[in-house]
Formats: structure tokens, C-alpha cells, sequence
């Protein structure tokens, strides 16, 4: 049981600092000191401090993944699809807000930065996962077909600005915004 708890608390730790520093400014010895272990106690877990970030990644991009799946199932109303999907990461970064934020730091840095490798795999699939409910409305939606990919990046990147927002304490995430975010977006899509 203190072993599970070692690497846990090295777990946590890590998102905390990564969080507050980024992953390339905060050193292994940092996380250990922080988590109350020893070196060989982080390579034993997790082999390097890139393997301590992958198991971190998995462990909350699986949560923020485990949030919008269900909500980008598309069931013919593209407006509603968009919304329960806004929602879910609204939710999602308003209970892991750390994560969000480290997720980010790490998407946006330079792409040969370690950081920047390990969590484009994850950006990657919430892109398919938008990509996948614009194909699938365009059976509805003429005017969508052959433009999903620029719609999912386009819509991710609304998503990723509102959210950017909230974390810099501009705006609250409300329903309001959820309705006020996505019909700004369609328009676009519509005009």
C-alpha cells in the first residue's frame, strides 16, 4: 500500500509542478523532494522523468477523454453534439484545472520539446474525435463535407481559447457560454 502511495504522490507532485513551472523547467529531484521519496524511488515507477509525464498523461488525458467520448457521438443535431461537447471539457477543466493547464503549456511549447511529443498523441485524438462528428454532419450539412479537419482544429481551437480564458481568470464557464461559444461558431460554419 505505501508503494501505490509513493507513486501517486510522485504522480501528483509532478502535475502540480509541471503545472506551475512546465514540464522542461522542473527537474527529477524537485519531483522526488517534493513527493518525499528518493530518485530510485521515481526510476523504479517510472524509468525517467519523460516516463513519469507518459504515465501522468495517460492517467488525466484518460479522464479528460473519459468525459468527451460520450459527448462526440453525433445523433443529428450538430448544435447540441457541439454544446454536450463544450460542456464536457468545461467540467473537465473546472475539476482539473492543473491538468488542463499543463496540457496546454505542453501543446503550445516548441514542437521538438519533449513535452510537446509526449502530449500531441492526445491532442491528436480529441482532433479525430471533433474530425469524426463533422464527417458525420455533413450528411446533414452539405456545405461541411471535405472541411471537417479544418472544423475539428477550428472548433478545438475555440475550445482551447475559452478555456485559456478561464484559467487566466477573464470569464466564468457557464451554460451561457457554452450557447453564446458554439452559435458564434456555427455562424461561421453557416455564412
Amino acid at each position: 500500500m505505501l508503494s501505490m502511495d509513493n507513486r501517486q504522490r510522485l504522480l501528483d507532485c509532478a502535475l502540480k509542478l509541471f503545472n506551475l513551472r512546465g514540464y522542461d523547467a522542473v527537474g527529477v529531484r524537485e519531483v522526488v523532494e517534493a513527493a518525499g521519496v528518493t530518485k530510485p524511488t521515481l526510476y523504479h515507477y517510472f524509468d525517467s522523468k519523460r516516463g513519469l509525464l507518459d504515465a501522468l498523461l495517460q492517467r488525466e488525458a484518460g479522464r479528460l477523454l473519459a468525459e468527451i467520448v460520450p459527448c462526440a457521438v453525433y445523433q443529428g443535431d450538430l448544435v447540441l453534439t457541439l454544446e454536450n461537447i463544450l460542456r464536457a471539457y468545461f467540467s473537465f477543466v473546472q475539476t482539473h484545472t492543473e491538468c488542463y493547464r499543463m496540457q496546454l503549456g505542453m501543446y503550445f511549447s516548441a514542437p521538438e520539446s519533449e513535452g510537446n511529443q509526449a502530449i500531441r498523441p492526445y491532442a491528436a485524438i480529441q482532433h479525430q474525435l471533433l474530425e469524426e462528428v463533422f464527417i458525420q454532419a455533413a450528411e446533414n450539412h452539405g456545405n461541411l463535407r471535405g472541411r471537417h479537419a479544418r472544423y475539428a482544429a477550428a472548433y478545438l481551437g475555440v475550445i482551447n481559447a475559452v478555456i485559456g480564458l478561464y484559467l487566466n481568470e477573464e470569464l466564468q464557464l457557464t451554460d451561457e457560454l457554452v450557447y453564446q461559444t458554439v452559435h458564434q461558431f456555427m455562424h461561421g460554419i453557416f455564412s
